[in-house]
């Protein structure tokens, strides 16, 4: 049989992103191959909760005990007040066992090299890793993989796994927000807030709205108008690459990879689900694939997304492929929780479900179970109780302890949405 994926790898690693515990747990259970992680500092994305040491410890023996790989995210630019942690920060990590430590800087490349020698190193997109001398680089410095910039082609990514070493991995973005600047080198946050995105501080200036001003007439703004909604010069539609499998299988890449530390577990898991059903699909033919594509596009459109492009993975994108014209996401379900527990009744009704509830829904509601092994369980509703035990017929409050009584049975990690 034909090898349907061009790499040393029997199939692609399905790379998912997590924000925290909750999140890495459902990354495992809908599908992922690997996840990665930030840690409380040295990633590039500090708005999000990220992992304490604790919880990282249990995220890696969660996702071990599944046969996942972790990847720990210490990608900023460091500056040098930085080093001293950044030193002891490795040093911690090399106890926890995590599969590999995704860097950007040299300075912390040296310093993962020396203080968690056993890990290997992933060079991070943020090192515009743009050709194949570069891949050669990292490899004759000690990188077991690096990842591709995202203003790569295809064609060029093929032409990088040609003449680089075999044992080299190659992993590319291929799902999630695009950013404006160069492989997300951006200036703009820490020029207008101070918080300096290479850092991970970014406060997402490419999404704001921005108008001209003439230097002799204060306070008189005019608009560079797009459309009726506004002007959003700077804000990329989210990759999306689900319909491009056979091409990325012919380019070579080893690893396929999800943006978004700072999403929710309803949006990992979906899209999560999606891509992996897609490559599994893919891997055993081309007609299994065709035949789930109108499954796999309404599966990632259950989670907030923007318009979709693929980016420059054909070429030179246009600005009207590209450019997304408000600042705002679309999705077609909302997020309800995760299934903590779920008992066991013996009769012809479920047992209680236990959730922290995510957003608003009420008794008589129907709401889906979404099965990580693919199915959506249409479920009603019948009753509700709160941490005290009292009947209630709505959850208001987001985080709330909630027992639902359905009418379909629910099994801990799945996820509870809603079509609105």
């Amino acid at each position: 049989m034909e090898k349907r994926w061009k790499t040393n790898r029997e199939k692609p690693e399905l790379l998912i992103p997590a924000k925290d515990l909750e999140v890495l747990r459902t990354a495992v259970n809908f599908g992922a191959d690997a996840v990665y992680i930030g840690g409380e500092a040295f990633s590039l994305r500090a708005k999000a909760r990220n992992f304490s040491p604790e919880d990282m410890r249990a995220g890696i023996a969660y996702a071990h005990e599944h046969g996942v790989h972790v990847h720990v995210a210490a990608n900023i630019f460091a500056h040098n007040q930085d080093l001293d942690r950044a030193a002891a920060y490795f040093e911690e990590l090399a106890q926890m066992g995590p599969d590999a430590v995704l860097v950007a800087d040299p300075g912390m490349f040296s310093l993962a090299r020396q203080f968690c020698p056993e890990i290997p190193i992933h060079i991070s997109t943020q090192a515009n890793n743009t050709n194949y001398g570069t891949f050669r680089f990292w490899h004759d410095m000690g990188a077991a993989r690096v990842v591709c910039a995202r203003e790569l082609s295809l064609s060029e990514i093929a032409q990088i796994r040609e003449r680089t070493p075999a044992d080299l991995e190659i992993e590319a973005f291929i799902h999630g927000a695009m950013c404006i600047s160069y492989s997300g080198r951006c200036l703009l946050s820490a020029w207008f807030t101070g918080r300096d995105a290479n850092r991970g501080a970014c406060t997402h200036p490419c999404r704001w709205k921005y108008a001209v001003a003439e230097e002799t007439r204060p306070g008189e703004y005019f608009p560079v108008e797009e459309n009726e909604r506004g002007t959003y010069i700077f804000n990329s539609r989210d990759l999306c690459m689900i319909e491009h499998l056979p091409e990325l299988a012919k380019a070579g890449i080893d690893s396929l990879k999800i943006e978004g530390r700072m999403k929710t577990a309803l949006y990992v898991a979906s899209i999560t689900r999606a891509y992996r059903r897609a490559i599994d699909d893919y891997l055993e033919s081309d007609e299994k694939y065709a035949a789930g594509m109108e499954w796999y596009r309404q599966e990632i459109r259950k989670c907030t997304y923007r318009d979709f492009t693929t980016g420059f993975y054909f070429g030179r994108p246009d600005t009207q492929s590209m450019v997304y014209t408000d600042n705002t996401y679309a999705s077609d379900a909302v997020f309800l929780g995760i299934v903590e527990e779920a008992e066991r009744s013996g009769t012809d009704l479920p047992g209680l479900v236990t959730i922290h509830q995510k957003n608003k829904f009420s008794v008589g509601e129907t709401i889906e179970i979404m099965c990580p092994d693919g199915r959506d369980l249409q479920t009603r509703v019948l009753g509700m109780k709160n941490a005290e035990g009292e009947e209630v017929q709505s959850a208001p409050h987001p985080g709330e302890l909630i027992y639902l009584q359905l009418d379909a049975q629910a099994s801990a990690g799945d996820i509870l949405r809603v079509s609105r």
